[in-house]
């Protein structure tokens, strides 16, 4: 699948439903969700609706996009942050229940590279090697994982040489798409994404980079304002943490 083709199927393939499906009658809630937590949340999704009885559907984007898009009136019950920043943005213009704000993750960036590009990278300097001829990131613009590589590249003096070879994504899950394709032979990504086919990873010292402290919160518009509670209190509890932390979304101090 070429360049093009992975831009169409990103931009009509953005919500999606939980894994065990929905039928009629049953309560939704809507969670606008970070690209970054696709895998973890539809995890925590399917085991979240086998408990509540209910139906779970997600829309994942880049944090930016979605803010704006809720700030529109984007009919969602909860919202899910790559960076506390959209979330706080939105407290700023009432429309989140203040009460329900939680930080949920500190995220971490990986140097993700296509295992059939034929070139050893295992550190950001060898971006620069004239067989990268592509490095995928998420737009800096709106999306906090994209500003997380920028500021690594940054700090390692490579980010104005790599400019032109860089290809941005919408956000972090179609980044990982162009690596996975060989549109790109490499680029950063999220940890919690970067295990999948195609792609082999190295961890990115995360003092190279501002924290990615990922924040939820109920959106005040809610229609299912205990649900979207539910749902929240069970991502940050005993059987949701797990998950996170299976997909390297870490609370500070937890191990």
């Amino acid at each position: 699948m070429r360049l093009a083709s992975v831009v169409l199927l990103t931009a009509v393939a953005l919500a999606v439903s939980a894994a065990c499906g929905g039928g009629s009658g049953r309560p939704e809630v809507t969670v606008a969700a970070a690209a970054d937590l696709q895998f973890a949340f539809q995890d925590i999704g399917a085991l979240f609706e086998r408990q509540c009885g209910c139906k779970v559907t997600f829309i994942f984007g880049s944090s930016g996009n979605l803010a704006a898009q809720i700030d529109s009136g984007l009919p969602a019950d909860v919202f899910a942050s790559a960076n506390v920043d959209y979330v706080d943005g939105l407290k700023e213009k009432g429309l989140i229940l203040d009460d329900t704000q939680q930080l949920y993750g500190v995220g971490r960036i990986v140097l993700a590279v296509n295992e059939d590009a034929g070139s050893q990278v295992e550190k950001l300097r060898d971006l620069l090697k004239p067989e990268v001829r592509r490095v995928a990131i998420a737009n800096p613009e709106h999306a906090p994982y994209g500003v997380a590589a920028m500021q690594a590249l940054q700090s390692e003096g490579v980010w104005e040489d790599l400019k032109p070879r860089l290809v941005y994504g919408e956000n972090v899950r179609q980044a990982l798409q162009y690596i996975q394709t060989g549109d790109a032979q490499a680029g950063i990504v999220a940890l919690s994404v970067a295990a999948v086919p195609e792609v082999s990873y190295t961890l990115i010292d995360d003092s190279l980079h501002q924290p990615l402290r990922q924040s939820l919160a109920v959106l005040r518009r809610t229609a299912q304002e205990q649900l979207a509670r539910d749902f929240i209190a069970f991502v940050n509890g005993p059987q949701g943490r797990p998950i996170m932390k299976k997909y390297g979304l870490m609370l500070p101090g937890e191990s």
